[in-house]
């Protein structure tokens, strides 16, 4: 049986893309380069075989397909107008959004406020941009006092409220972020609604918890339908909703996508979308090239193992959805090309150079198992 494996090394863009400078992306980001410059040389083998270092221009790194595969390898240049999570997996699977979603950099408009503190009956704080990490700092102790939930965005376009668990059970926390995803349509039609649970105290300091919970908008017809009963890892079905993706359990980090990828790769099923993103999350929007690298390296022992369980029939695609290069002044996404590798027994291989669109993704996934899609052009 032919089978696809896909996987989203969430952030590692490969270059700055030609029209960064549209996204405010000035500072010539180039996230796998830059963290090889900070932090390398990586012990990165697997990557280096399967083309990754070669896509992202580090010199001397063009390495060599792993023994009994060939590898096509290039980079892709994002159709999409934006540079985030749901633009990029929708564009991969062939949705290219032409108008960009709305993003708040002065916080929410006060009539969309008001309504939410309306239809959850508390009043909110915050309401401004910020990281994750610094505005439960910021604001989790008066949350802790009040009750109050913390509302905020990032440059993404996102509504996330965070609440203390031991104040808000999840629960509620769920519940109040599928009344926001209710009152968030057009112009206000932000990306994802974001449930985002914290825990600790002013003592010992406050950490999110894994129990985030994404409410994205509904997402067009794609790829995924044609196929149905995907396998998905990670936060990919709830970028698409969950429409078209079997029930799993979902998991929280790179660790446990790992495990979730052995489960799936003898589940038998013929199409694995996962997404690995500790890269982003935990590396990326912190400026930590250090950590990044480390996440990198660990990746490549998973890559390792995963090689060793492809067979004959079997498909390896790695991309990317966007950059987040930690070395620039910015904690955002960043406008770059993304990687596309594609690995199998049966690949010619080939240096694809710069390719246009993510939709190739999904039109080499297509191509390898037989169904019939006219979006994007494949890499085979």
């Amino acid at each position: 049986m032919k089978r696809v494996i896909l996987i989203v090394l969430d952030g590692c863009g490969v270059g700055e893309a030609p029209d960064a400078s549209l996204f405010n992306d000035n500072d010539h980001p180039s996230t796998i380069k830059h963290v090889w410059e900070a932090a390398g040389p990586l012990n990165v083998p697997n990557l280096r075989a399967c083309g990754l270092l070669a896509a992202a221009g580090v010199d001397g790194e063009t390495g060599g397909p792993p023994s009994g595969f060939g590898v096509r390898y290039g980079r892709l240049r994002e159709l999409s107008m934006g540079k985030d999570s749901v633009t990029g997996h929708w564009e991969m699977m062939g949705v290219v959004t032409e108008i960009p979603f709305p993003t708040y950099p002065n916080g929410f408009p006060s009539d969309l406020v008001a309504e939410f503190e309306q239809r959850i009956g508390s009043k909110v704080i915050g309401n401004k941009p910020a990281s994750g990490t610094a505005i439960i700092a910021e604001l989790g102790a008066e949350h802790v006092a009040t009750g109050n939930p913390i509302l905020y965005t990032s440059a993404d376009s996102v509504f996330q409220v965070a609440c203390h668990e031991g104040v808000v059970p999840i629960e509620r926390l769920y519940e109040m972020c599928e009344i926001g995803r209710q009152i968030c349509t057009t112009p206000n039609n932000v990306q994802r609604v974001i449930a985002r649970p914290f825990e600790g105290d002013v003592t010992s300091g406050f950490s999110r918890t894994g129990r985030r919970k994404d409410f994205p908008l509904v997402a067009p017809t794609n790829l995924i339908d044609k196929i149905n009963e995907v396998y998905g890892i990670g936060p990919v079905p709830e970028l698409f909703g969950g429409r078209g993706f079997i029930h799993v359990p979902r998991s929280q980090n790179n660790a446990e996508h790992e495990l979730a990828l052995w489960v799936a790769m003898d589940s038998g099923n013929p199409f694995i979308f996962a997404n690995f993103e500790d890269f982003d999350m935990l590396f990326g929007h912190r400026n930590d090239p250090v950590g990044f690298a480390g996440a990198l390296t660990r990746f490549d022992e998973t890559l390792g193992k995963v090689l060793e369980r492809l067979t004959d029939e079997d498909l390896l695609i790695l991309t990317a959805d966007h950059g987040n290069d930690p070395t620039t002044v910015s904690t955002d996404h960043s406008r770059e090309y993304v990687p596309i590798c594609v690995v199998g027994k049966h690949v010619t291989s080939a240096n694809l150079g710069d390719l246009d669109g993510i939709t190739t993704v999904g039109a080499t996934v297509a191509a390898h198992l037989g169904v019939e899609w006219l979006i994007g052009a494949s890499a085979l």
